[in-house]
């Protein structure tokens, strides 16, 4: 049963049709200034610009990793440098040039609250985005036009320097120990170490392990390297079980241990084709298992319960045979969106996974706990949270009642921590919520409609965050009555985590529209107001930050000092507002903002402190320490950042996003003070502490995206657009 959840409500927000223009009158430039891709405006690619000229405001360009001119057919080494670009970790900050508008910074940072945000999509190329370039006039509701969708790569053989390895088992033996028993296949001790070890830390769609941990064991050798890594590739052993090739679908993008150059073209691509030869053979899988579910002894009759059984041994000794499809869907959803950067498939398989879990009655299963139990329990909670994560991700209704009544299935259980399940899926919960509330917002505040319903909302889920976020802090206790296995002590340290993560991005999504509506050209954004459009030279220009309540932004929990910033906000929100332009002062007022239950700077606290226990609590999770043997080191850990395997199972990749536009944003309030004090002739350093905070906070961030993007490809455009706000924010020199 579902507990401690409050009701779930999401209204449909209200699209925009893009409008269409006859023909080309002229072809898009390559390369537009800082000022027309913050505000989307179409740029005429001069030195100035005819639309900076017009606003008597500064044009300047800057190279950017995910734009530039698009570079005609030719040798492969473009290929290899992009590859290596987005794999290698610089040390060194390169500074953005002196003097950048503070409007085309907020537009790099306002960008990160998008659906989607920072994703690039392996299932496109650029050639087919070039078709409908230019055809569609700039909307608000999407990305920016600095698209993120990235080329399929190609190597020919001559481009390929070393030999490439690729993390893959050669038989279902060497993937798991099997020690036999007398009584046969069902009480098989099967031991999945590189699921283990790789993945269920993060994402325990299966039993705890039966037996220690062994060593890692990949095959040493795939194929054969004289070909092109893009070549489709030849599968030395296939495993019979969808579960077994999704696992080794996500097994693949992760380093071997023996390779020499893991982040070289040559390895990244033939890591992302083994990856999605074994995804493409798992859905087929998949689709049999189903059609042998669905198959019926009269076609006019529905399915019965005596259901033909699947001939194949049990891939886990206490998960039944019949999950396997849905265990493998639910890995699936996870490489859609982390590897191939496709929100559309990520949700389509957490639905074909819902619609098997539903056939199957996992959502009504008593507190009955046998051997089985504790899979299928897991199959079905999981599988709502997949569901779950697919409306959060894409800022979507949710397609299913989050409080279903029918939904009444016991959570699973750790041993080790007797409230981690619930914890996880009520933090899943709270987040959902906070996302319908965020379309909300966008549909009735512009139109100044349902503000009553807007502070009601507000208020609920902020107490609900808040006590879920206190109640991930509170002691661990112990389950009683678990089955037998080896203790979770590290998943369940991760699924707390994991939980708070969630939890403070929820609290960001709940608080960033009243933490940011004192800065007039986020509400120009966000609202399309017309007093903001009537004075748009005047909010480009002049965007210094005029507080309505002198409260202070507090320090922050969780050990983090942000004393400096009290200092910071009482400075500023004197000083700003007697130094600010008389232009400025004359902006006028927005009523319905005074609806809000809380002030701007109670708000801003509240995503500064979120946003910080994100930074730290990405930090935290545990990376992968496979046992290997002592007389072959992996030599992979070498050439990996900061010597280390890469986590796994990012489902939560959006909250990154999310704290590092709070943090941000933070900045960009801190910075418009800190103008406002120097045109006024003072120069305090109260805010130098607050800065560092936030710096600190995005560079845990950041190198948490850089781990996560070693194995995941469409992450490197979260990790690129984080680290490029971050340079421009924080000038060196």
């Amino acid at each position: 049963m579902v507990s401690g959840a409050t009701a779930v409500t999401g209204t449909q927000a209200i699209d925009s049709r893009p409008t269409v223009r006859r023909k080309f009158a002229k072809p898009p430039v390559k390369l537009a200034c800082l000022a027309c891709r913050a505000s989307r405006t179409r740029c005429d690619g001069q030195d100035p610009c005819a639309n900076c000229q017009n606003r008597k405001r500064k044009c300047s360009y800057t190279p950017s990793k995910r734009g530039g001119p698009r570079k005609k057919k030719r040798a492969s080494p473009p290929v290899e440098v992009a590859i290596q670009e987005d794999n290698v970790e610089n040390p060194t900050i390169i500074p953005a040039s002196p003097g950048l508008e503070e409007s085309a910074l907020f537009g790099q940072i306002d960008v990160l609250s998008n659906p989607g945000a920072g994703l690039r999509s392996l299932d496109f190329t650029s050639d087919f985005q070039s078709l409908f370039a230019g055809l569609f006039a700039p909307n608000d509701s999407g990305n920016t036009t600095d698209s993120h969708i990235e080329p399929t790569p190609s190597l020919t053989s001559s481009s390929v320097s070393s030999p490439s390895m690729v993390r893959a088992y050669g038989s279902e033996h060497d993937m798991w120990v099997v020690p036999l028993k007398a009584k046969g296949c069902a009480n098989r001790e099967l031991r999945l170490n590189a699921y283990y070890d790789f993945i269920h830390n993060y994402f325990p769609i299966l039993p705890p392990r039966v037996a220690p941990a062994s060593a890692d064991t990949p095959l040493d050798g795939i194929g054969s390297y004289s070909e092109s890594p893009s070549e489709e590739p030849i599968i030395v052993y296939q495993p019979r079980s969808p579960l077994s090739l999704a696992i080794s679908a996500i097994l693949a993008l992760i380093p071997h241990p023996n390779d020499p150059e893991p982040l070289s073209p040559g390895s990244v691509i033939r890591r992302r084709m083994f990856a999605h030869t074994f995804a493409q053979m798992a859905n087929a899988s998949i689709e049999s298992d189903c059609e042998l579910h669905a198959f019926p002894t009269n076609p006019f009759e529905a399915p019965s319960r005596n259901r033909p059984r699947i001939n194949r041994t049990f891939f886990h000794p206490q998960t039944p045979v019949e999950l396997e499809s849905i265990l493998a869907l639910l890995l699936l959803t996870v490489y859609e969106y982390t590897q191939r950067g496709n929100l559309l498939k990520m949700r389509y398989r957490a639905g074909q996974a819902l619609a098997i879990a539903l056939d199957m009655s996992l959502h009504t299963l008593g507190e009955q706990y046998d051997e089985m139990a504790e899979a299928r329990r897991r199959a079905w909670w999981m599988t709502y949270y997949c569901v779950l994560q697919g409306s959060i991700v894409s800022t979507t209704p949710l397609s299913i009642d989050a409080n279903d009544p029918q939904f009444v299935t016991p959570y699973p259980r750790f041993a080790t921590d007797a409230d981690g399940w619930a914890i996880l899926i009520q933090s899943q919960q709270v987040l959902v919520a906070a996302t319908q509330f965020v379309i909300d917002v966008k549909k009735w505040v512009p139109t100044r409609t349902n503000m009553p319903y807007i502070a009601e909302s507000m208020q609920r889920l902020d107490s609900w965050a808040s006590a879920l976020l206190a109640q991930t802090s509170l002691p661990v206790s112990s389950a009683s009555s678990v089955s037998g296995g080896v203790p979770e002590q590290t998943t369940t340290q991760s699924i707390r985590a994991i939980a708070r993560i969630k939890t403070s991005s929820a609290q960001i999504k709940i608080h960033r529209f009243r933490a940011f509506s004192d800065i007039p050209i986020f509400l120009k954004r966000h609202c399309d107001l017309t007093e903001a459009n009537a004075s748009d030279d005047l909010l480009s220009e002049n965007t210094s930050k005029s507080p309505d309540h002198p409260d202070e932004i507090s320090s922050s929990s969780g050990g983090c000092s942000c004393t400096s910033s009290d200092k910071f906000q009482q400075s500023s929100s004197s000083e700003t507002s007697s130094s600010a332009s008389p232009e400025l002062q004359t902006l006028p007022h927005y009523p319905f903002i005074s609806e809000f239950p809380f002030t701007s700077q109670h708000s801003a606290r509240v995503c500064l402190k979120a946003a910080l226990l994100i930074s730290h609590m990405f930090e935290i999770l545990p990376i992968p320490q496979p046992l290997s043997d002592p007389n072959n080191p992996p030599r992979v850990l070498q050439s990996l950042p900061r010597n280390r395997y890469p986590r796994t199972m990012p489902s939560f990749a959006c909250c990154m996003m999310q704290g590092s536009y709070a943090l941000l944003m933070i900045f960009y309030q801190a910075s418009l003070a800190k103008n406002a004090q120097a045109e006024s002739g003072t120069n305090s350093q109260d805010n130098d502490s607050l800065v560092e905070e936030l710096r600190h906070g995005l560079e845990r961030i950041i190198t948490a995206a850089s781990n996560f993007a070693v194995s995941y490809e469409a992450l490197n455009g979260m990790r690129d657009d984080i680290e490029g706000a971050y340079q421009t924010a924080f000038l060196q020199g």
